[in-house]
C-alpha cells in the first residue's frame, strides 16, 4: 500500500483512535466504551500496519469469542482490502485446527468431540429431586474448566466464589472427577479440553510452538474482557517470551464472570504484560446523550462517554399493573413506532431471562407484532423443557392434568409461611428476596406451564403433543417469515448488537438485579447488564415493570427495580451522583442541627406516633396492602412514613426529595400521598 492508503485508514478516525490504530507499541490495551468504535480500531490497527510494512497480515491472528464476531472481522479487513490474508477466529477453531494438525502428522487418530454433554452427565448420577438436573451439573463442570479448577480442589473453590451448586460441593466434585475419568477411557473430549490438549501439545512439542509463533506473529483479541483463566493461559503461551499482542475491550461491559470469565486480566493488564501502552476510546457514536446518561447512571463512580450525536427524546420508565399489561403496552408502542416509518427489524425488546423471551415473544405475536426470539434457543429446544416434555409423554395424561403436575413438582411455599421466617433486618431487601424467581431452570418450566395454559384456553382438547407442535411451528415461524421482525432477546445475547428503539421489560427487582444475586461482585455485574442493556438503544429507550408477574400458576406482587431511581433521575436530567452527594450533605447538616438542638447529642428525638399525618398514612398504608395481598412495608416503610409526616411535600418533586421514595413509588402512589398529606394537615 501507498501513502495514500495509509491515508485513506486513517480518514475519519478521532484522535483517541487514531492514537490506538497507529502507535507502535509491541503490548497494546485499547480500552474501548460502548459504541466506541472498537471493532473500526482493531481491523484498522491491521491495516495500517500492513500499510506501513509495521504489520504482515499473513501472520496476522484475530481471536475473538464467536464465530459471527470473526466472520465481522474478516469481512471488514476485507473492505480495507486485505483478502485472504489475517486469520480470524474463535480461541476454540484455532485451538482445534492446531490440534487436527498435529493428529495429522502423528497419524493419530482424532477423539471424538462431545457436544452433548447434558445426556452424557444424566447417565454418570442418578436424578437427586426434581429441581437437580443434569444441566446444572454441566455448568458447574464448565465453570471449573474455565477457571482451570480440578476436581479435587472443586468444593474449596466453590465455597471460596460463593458458588450456589445444585447439590453438596463434595457431591459435584464427584461427579466432575467421573465425567473427566468416563470421557478419557471413550477418547472423548469437551471443548474446554481443546483449549487444554493445546497448550498442553504446544508446551511440551518446540517444533509445534516454533512454528505457530512463526505463522502468527501479530496477535489481537477483541472483547477482552470475556477472557477466563482457561483462554488467557493458553494465550499467553500463544504469545511466547516476545509477544505482539493487542487486546481490545470494555469492563463495564463484563457480563459473563457467572461463566468463569475474569476481567481483571483486561484491568490489570500492564501487571501480566509489563511495558503494555494503554489507549482509552470515550467517544460514543451510537447512542443519544439522553441514553447515555442514563446508562451511566446504573454504574458507581463511571467515567461516562461522550456523545457524539445530537440530543433525543428522554428515555422514559413506565409502570404496568401486570406482565400482560406490559406486553401490551410494548406492542402498541411498538406499532406506534412503525407506523412512523421505524422499521420493525430497527427495534428490540429485552430481558433479564430466556423464560421472559419466550414469553414476551407470545405476547407481541398475539397483538400482531412480528418478533424474532432470540434467547438462547428456543423453549421447545431447551434441555429443562424436553426432560420435563419427556416425562409428560411418559405418563399420558392429559396436556391440563399434566401441566397440574409439573407446576405441583415447581410448587413454593406459602408467602406466609415465607414471611414468617425473615429475619432483622431492612425490609425492603428481605421481602424482595422471598420473592425470588429462583433457577433459570425454574423461570423456563413455569414459562411452558403458562404458555401451555394459553394454548388450552384456546384449544381445551388440546395433547401434549399438540402442544408441543404449536410450540415448533411458533419457534420456526420467524425463520420462514424473513427478516423484518422486532427482536425479542436477552440482556447477554443483545451484547454487541444495536437497535434504533429498545424496550427493557421487567425492569423489577428479582429480575433486574436478579434475585440470586447476592454478593457485591454479583450485584455489580448486573448493573454491568443493565449497562449493557440500556447502551444498545441509539435513538429511543423505554423501560417497563409490571406491579405483578405470573410465574406458571403463581402471582407474584412486584417491585421497581432499585437501579429505575437513578435511572429515572438521570432520564429528567439530574445527575444521581451528585443528587446522592448533596441528599448525603442534607443528611450530615439535619444531623448537626439535631446536635446542637439536643445539647450537642446526636441522638434522635423520639418520632411522634400521634402525628395526625402519619397515622393517616400508616391507616392508608394498610388499606393498600391488604388489597395488594402484600406486607405493609412493601407499599412503604415507616421510616418513610415519617419522613413524609416530617416532610409535608405538597407536590410530586418534594416528594421525590424525601428519603425512601424513588420515582417508581412516587409515580405509582404520589397522587393519594399528597392528597392524604393535604387533608390531615389541615
Amino acid at each position: 500500500m501507498d501513502d495514500s492508503a495509509s491515508a485513506q485508514i486513517l480518514a475519519g478516525l478521532n484522535e483517541e483512535q487514531r492514537v490506538a490504530v497507529t502507535t507502535d507499541a509491541r503490548l497494546l490495551v485499547i480500552r474501548a466504551g460502548a459504541g466506541s468504535g472498537k471493532t473500526r480500531v482493531l481491523t484498522r490497527r491491521i491495516a495500517y500496519g500492513a500499510a506501513t510494512d509495521t504489520i504482515d497480515p499473513r501472520r496476522v491472528l484475530a481471536l475473538t469469542f464467536t464465530r459471527k464476531a470473526a466472520g465481522e472481522l474478516n469481512h471488514r479487513l476485507r473492505q480495507l482490502g486485505l483478502r485472504q490474508s489475517a486469520a480470524a477466529g474463535t480461541f476454540h477453531a484455532i485451538a482445534l485446527a492446531q490440534l487436527r494438525q498435529k493428529w495429522e502428522e502423528r497419524g493419530e487418530a482424532a477423539p471424538t468431540l462431545l457436544d452433548r454433554k447434558v445426556g452424557f452427565v444424566a447417565r454418570l448420577v442418578p436424578r437427586v429431586n426434581d429441581r437437580t438436573t443434569p444441566l446444572d451439573l454441566v455448568a458447574e463442570i464448565e465453570w471449573a474448566k474455565a477457571r482451570r479448577i480440578l476436581p479435587e480442589k472443586y468444593a474449596e473453590a466453590a465455597l471460596a466464589n460463593d458458588r450456589k451448586p445444585p447439590m453438596e460441593p463434595e457431591r459435584v466434585a464427584r461427579v466432575y472427577e467421573e465425567y473427566e475419568a468416563t470421557k478419557a477411557k471413550r477418547n472423548l473430549i469437551d471443548f474446554d479440553d481443546i483449549l487444554i490438549l493445546c497448550g498442553r501439545m504446544l508446551q511440551r512439542d518446540r517444533s509445534a510452538v516454533e512454528a505457530f509463533r512463526w505463522s502468527f506473529r501479530h496477535l489481537f483479541v477483541d472483547e477482552f474482557q470475556d477472557v477466563n483463566p482457561l483462554q488467557f493461559a493458553l494465550l499467553k503461551v500463544f504469545a511466547g517470551p516476545d509477544p505482539d499482542l493487542c487486546v481490545v475491550g470494555d469492563s463495564r461491559q463484563a457480563i459473563y464472570a457467572w461463566n468463569g470469565a475474569d476481567s481483571s486480566y483486561l484491568d490489570k493488564f500492564g501487571d501480566h504484560f509489563p511495558g503494555a501502552q494503554a489507549v482509552a476510546l470515550h467517544q460514543n457514536y451510537r447512542s443519544t446523550p439522553e441514553i447515555l446518561r442514563c446508562a451511566s447512571a446504573v454504574l458507581p463512580n463511571d467515567d461516562a462517554l461522550e456523545p457524539t450525536l445530537p440530543a433525543g427524546p428522554a428515555p422514559t420508565i413506565a409502570s404496568h399493573a401486570d406482565d400482560k399489561a406490559e406486553g401490551r403496552a410494548i406492542a402498541r408502542m411498538l406499532r406506534n413506532a412503525h407506523t412512523q416509518r421505524t422499521r420493525w427489524r430497527d427495534m428490540a425488546v429485552l430481558v433479564r431471562t430466556n423464560a421472559q423471551v419466550a414469553l414476551l415473544a407470545n405476547s407481541l405475536a398475539e397483538a400482531d407484532v412480528p418478533v424474532n426470539a432470540r434467547g438462547e434457543g428456543k423453549l421447545i429446544e431447551r434441555p429443562e423443557v424436553l426432560d420435563a416434555v419427556d416425562q409428560m409423554r411418559r405418563m399420558g395424561q392429559s396436556l391440563s392434568i399434566s401441566l397440574d403436575d409439573l407446576a405441583n413438582r415447581l410448587a413454593l411455599p406459602d408467602d406466609d409461611d415465607a414471611h414468617d421466617e425473615l429475619v432483622d433486618g431492612d425490609p425492603d431487601s428481605d421481602e424482595q428476596d422471598r420473592v425470588e424467581e429462583g433457577s433459570e431452570r425454574r423461570q423456563l418450566l413455569e414459562a411452558f406451564i403458562r404458555l401451555g395454559r394459553d394454548h388450552l384456553a384456546v384449544d381445551p382438547n388440546a395433547s401434549v403433543q399438540s402442544f408441543v407442535d404449536a410450540l415448533k411451528a411458533g419457534s420456526n415461524e420467524a425463520a420462514i417469515a424473513g427478516g423484518d421482525r422486532v427482536d425479542v432477546t436477552t440482556f447477554h445475547q443483545a451484547k454487541g448488537l444495536e437497535w434504533d428503539v429498545v424496550h427493557v421489560a421487567g425492569m423489577e427487582r428479582g429480575l433486574s438485579p436478579i434475585g440470586h444475586a447476592k454478593t457485591p461482585d454479583a450485584v455489580a455485574e448486573e448493573h454491568r447488564l443493565i449497562y449493557v442493556a440500556l447502551t444498545r438503544a441509539k435513538r429511543q429507550l423505554h423501560l417497563h415493570w409490571a406491579e405483578e408477574r405470573r410465574f406458571g400458576d403463581r402471582v407474584s406482587k412486584r417491585k421497581a427495580s432499585p437501579m429505575l431511581d437513578d435511572i429515572g433521575a438521570a432520564a429528567r436530567g439530574v445527575d444521581p451522583r451528585s443528587s446522592r452527594s448533596r441528599n448525603a450533605q442534607n443528611a450530615a447538616s439535619m444531623r448537626k442541627n439535631l446536635a446542637a438542638k439536643n445539647g450537642g447529642s446526636l441522638l434522635k428525638p423520639a418520632k411522634d406516633e400521634s402525628d395526625p399525618v402519619f397515622l393517616a398514612l400508616k391507616k392508608w398504608r394498610l388499606s393498600i396492602a391488604r388489597a395488594n395481598d402484600v406486607p405493609a412495608f412493601v407499599v412503604f416503610n415507616d421510616k418513610t412514613l415519617h419522613a413524609i409526616a416530617h416532610d409535608r411535600p405538597e407536590d410530586k418533586r418534594s416528594l421525590l426529595n424525601v428519603s425512601g421514595v424513588g420515582p417508581a413509588k412516587a409515580e405509582q402512589y404520589g397522587e393519594e400521598v399528597l392528597r392524604l398529606v393535604a387533608e390531615a394537615s389541615e
